[in-house]
Parts: structure tokens; sequence; C-alpha cells
């Protein structure tokens, strides 16, 4: 496999699993490795891969990806095909970066999306580094150079898990609008995208297992993802991933509590940006939108899922220190986190 790179592939349709063997011919995999939780990796089963690691878990816990950089080792494989949500391709997006300084050429990713999560094109990852503590990394050849969405996968995804993951796929829409590093082209996607989302996920909650909602609400994710590649994270993010990470609550449930009071608390500071997000959603409050979306999911207060009210200024702390706050549009201390979280909880 040479190190030159070939452009994005993508295959999108029902059915498109099928394509696997030629997407890996296509980015110059020859011996790919399938990385899942178990309960993926048994859906998954026929694939042609020269091996199977089953142990992903919520969060990326370092040690699976150390398990996963021994196995690719072990099977030489020359691919990483992650299987599942945001957890399976940041394992393997970090496993690749474990082993940016023993092999070469290093495995090339490959994504097959099954929530709508939307980590599939970029570079960062983030990984538990203890009970708690979460941190993360960015390494540019981690970033998947395939994709593989098939609605199919996600027919049986619980309804709490689609609201979450596609409450995660519209923050990235949101916060893309307002990132430093927004570009017109990330805007565009987030227009797509949240329009997608926005019109998608009703039909989704109120028929679960119909193939037209969710290939619509699987475009909304792409195009989330695509936003995001273009872009990046921002305080709502940041508010998510320090709880999940402290509480190992799942990061799309996260977002869909704290979205709306971040957007409330952006809006001072770049009200364009979030009426622009309120205008894809086709609506002129996106905050109660947005708010609208979550509940399909069943997603109301902190409280609900156990965060601690005496723990809220601990995770203020966390959160501040987050790369996605420290690039919001308005600056947020601790405190103010504080009153946003208290608002929610």
């Amino acid at each position: 496999m040479t190190d030159e790179r070939p452009a994005r592939i993508v295959r999108f349709g029902a059915g498109s699993l099928a394509a696997l063997a030629d997407v890996c011919a296509e980015a110059g995999i020859t011996r790919p490795l399938l990385v899942a939780s178990r309960r993926g990796a048994a859906s998954a089963g026929g694939l042609p891969v020269v091996g199977v690691y089953d142990g992903v878990r919520p969060h990326v816990p370092i040690e699976t990806v150390r398990e996963i950089a021994a196995v690719a080792r072990e099977r030489r494989a020359d691919g990483l095909v992650a299987f599942g949500g945001g957890s399976a391709i940041d394992t393997c997006k970090a496993a690749v970066a474990e082993l940016a300084d023993s092999v070469e050429p290093l495995p090339r990713v490959v994504a097959i999306p099954t929530t709508y999560a939307g980590a599939e094109w970029t570079s960062g990852f983030g990984v538990l580094l203890e009970p708690g503590r979460k941190g993360g990394g960015r390494d540019e050849r981690a970033r998947p150079i395939a994709a593989i969405y098939d609605p199919e996968l996600s027919l049986d995804l619980p309804l709490d898990a689609t609201v979450g993951t596609a409450m995660n796929a519209l923050a990235h829409c949101a916060e893309a609008y307002y990132h430093p590093a927004c570009t017109e082209t990330a805007a565009r996607h987030a227009d797509t995208g949240a329009t997608a989302i926005g019109y998608a996920l009703p039909i989704v909650a109120e028929r679960p297992g119909g193939i037209y909602g969710r290939t619509r609400l699987l475009e909304g994710a792409f195009r989330a993802a695509l936003a995001l590649a273009e872009s990046g994270l921002c305080l709502a993010h940041a508010m998510a991933q320090a709880l999940g990470g402290r509480y190992g609550l799942p990061q799309g449930s996260m977002n869909a509590i704290c979205l709306p009071v971040a957007l409330r608390f952006n809006a001072e500071a770049v009200p364009g940006a979030v009426a622009r997000f309120g205008k894809a959603l086709g609506t002129d409050d996106p905050v109660a939108r947005v708010e609208e979306l979550a509940r399909l999911g069943g997603f109301w207060r902190l409280r609900d899922v156990g965060v601690p009210e005496e723990e809220l200024d601990l995770v203020a702390e966390a959160v501040v220190a987050r790369p996605g706050a420290q690039a919001n549009p308005r600056a947020a201390s601790p405190a103010e986190v504080t009153d946003l979280l208290r608002a929610v909880w």
C-alpha cells in the first residue's frame, strides 16, 4: 500500500454494506480487520475481513485502543473497518495514532456507521484515559478514508440511541456555523444536514422500522459529519463530553440536553449564525425546536440520568478546559458553565 491517499470514498444506500470488498480495494486495503462491539460483530458476520476485534466499548477506554493495536500488528492488518457508532470509529482512529511510531504504512480506516453520531470524516477522537477522565487526540493519518452508509443497519437501533446520536449530529451542524474554522462549505453542509435531521427525526420516531425515514436521517448525519470535518466542536460538545466521560453517559443524549442552553448562550455573540441554524430547521426559535426534537427520545434533564447537582461545579471546570469550550465564539467561565448546567439539571 502506498502512502498516497485516494479521494474520499463513499457508498450510500440500502444494501451498500455489500460493497465493502470493493471499497477496501479502492482504498488500497488488502487485509482489513473488523472493529466492533460484541453485538455489532455478531450482526456483521460474513464480511470479507482477516480478523475481528469485538471489544469496542462506550467512550473508547484506552485499554481497548491498545488491544486493537496489538491485534492489528498480529494480523498484519492494513485497514481497520469501524462497524458501529462513534465509539467504534473513534476507537479505530485512536488505534491508528497508537500504531504511528511502530507500523509503516499505517492501517487506513473504513467507517460503517450504524448510528448517526458523525465521527467518520474527522481526524480527532475521544479516549477515556481513566474512569471519569476523558481525553483525546488528533492525527490526520487517522482520518477515515472511506465510509459506507447503509440505512438498513440502523433499522433496529433503539429510539433513545436514534434520537441521541441524531442530536449529536445536529449539534455538529449548529456548531459548524460559528466555529472559528467554519467555511462556507461547512455552513452549506450544515444547512443540508440540519434540514434533513429536523425533517426526518420525527418520521423515524413515529416509524422506527421505516427505511425512508432512516435513509433521510442518515443523509442528514452524513452532511453533519462533513460539516464537522470542515469546522470543529464548540461549547455544547464540550459539555456533553465532560458529562459523558465523568458519568459514563452517552454523548448523544448529553448533546440533546446541552445543545439548547449552549445555543441560547451563544446567540448573544453570534446571532446571525444561530438564526441561520434556525432557518435550516424551518423555525424562528431554534432553541425550542431542538428541545422538541430531543424530547422525542425522552431527553429532558440531567437529574433524570443521575448527574448529581452537587458536582456541577466540578463538571464545569472540566468543560472549560476542553478544546470545544476554548473554540466557542463566546468565552464561558466555570461559573457561567455551572449556571448552564444547572439550567438543564
